[in-house]
């Protein structure tokens, strides 16, 4: 008896099931005929004008971060994806208007229409896009921020709605998805802040002085002109079996100033160092023994 019960109940929802699909591909072909010409040329219209006005937002919000004082850079930029959003879901919520009218049984006609053939084709896209949105209020980067992903380093130029770019040391821009943040770490020097820390390492011979090291470092980087003094500096120094190194832990006013600041260090630094003719580690040839 539990078993007819059973059997009669998955017919009873079969039935309803292809009867809905069969209605759903009804109502799916209605509104394809409904598509005209002039409707396709107003959602391209919209389109353009969508385009255009994410590029000029670009220009404008970048435009004024360099124009306002520099504590407020990084600010004004972070507002940019949100910016993009807006225009994004205006145009998206114009565009179904257009084409679906927004009624609740078209809605429900396209929605799992849709929602199916996209989940398939588009999954890494759409999971990339629900990243970005999730990543706008759990920052794990930001537009300015300097951050590593993988085995990338640098600056986050731009914040998309599928994935950032990322400005290298290089000069290469490298995009790259939203989704990494479900299985990849991601290292972030300064999290919306103009400091990020900058090491800078020197190497020395065992016998090195290393008191004599450690104040010439301070003073390089209490003197420098690109140094913030408000940070605390540190020096730092560890034994390898090769010599001693020696980093130099310290923060630049800007972090944009990242290979200048230690470029200047490093310079500053060894003019000292030949003064007083300094150990260098020597390196050992394995084939001499």
């Amino acid at each position: 008896m539990n078993v007819i019960l059973f059997n009669f109940i998955n017919l009873i929802f079969a039935q309803s099931a292809d009867n809905a699909a069969k209605e759903t591909a009804e109502q799916t072909k209605q509104i394809i005929t409904e598509i005209t010409t002039w409707k396709i040329s107003q959602g391209l219209i919209v389109v353009a004008i969508s385009y255009i006005t994410i590029k000029v937002v670009d220009k404008l919000v970048i435009w004024l971060s360099e124009q306002a004082a520099k504590e407020w850079r990084l600010r004004i930029k972070q507002f940019l994806p949100f910016a993009r959003m807006m225009v994004l879901t205006i145009t998206i919520v114009f565009l179904m208007n257009l084409f679906l009218n927004l009624s609740r049984d078209n809605l429900v006609a396209v929605t799992g229409t849709v929602a199916v053939a996209l989940g398939f084709a588009f999954k890494d896209y759409a999971s990339s896009i629900i990243a970005g949105i999730i990543g706008l209020f759990e920052a794990p980067y930001r537009v300015g921020d300097r951050v590593q992903i993988e085995d990338f380093y640098g600056e986050v130029r731009s914040y998309g709605l599928r994935g950032i770019r990322l400005q290298t040391p290089e000069d290469n821009i490298i995009t790259i998805p939203h989704n990494k943040i479900w299985t990849n770490a991601v290292s972030n020097a300064n999290m919306g802040e103009l400091e990020a820390q900058v090491i800078t390492e020197f190497y020395f011979a065992h016998e090195i002085d290393t008191d004599l090291i450690t104040k010439i470092l301070y003073r390089v980087a209490y003197t420098s002109k690109y140094t913030y003094l408000k940070l605390p500096i540190l020096v730092v120094v560890e034994e390898k079996n090769w010599g001693t190194l020696f980093k130099l832990k310290s923060y630049p006013l800007d972090a944009r100033d990242e290979f200048i600041y230690k470029t200047d260090l490093t310079k500053r630094a060894k003019r000292v160092f030949s003064k007083y003719n300094l150990p260098y580690p020597r390196l050992i040839n394995m084939e001499d023994g």
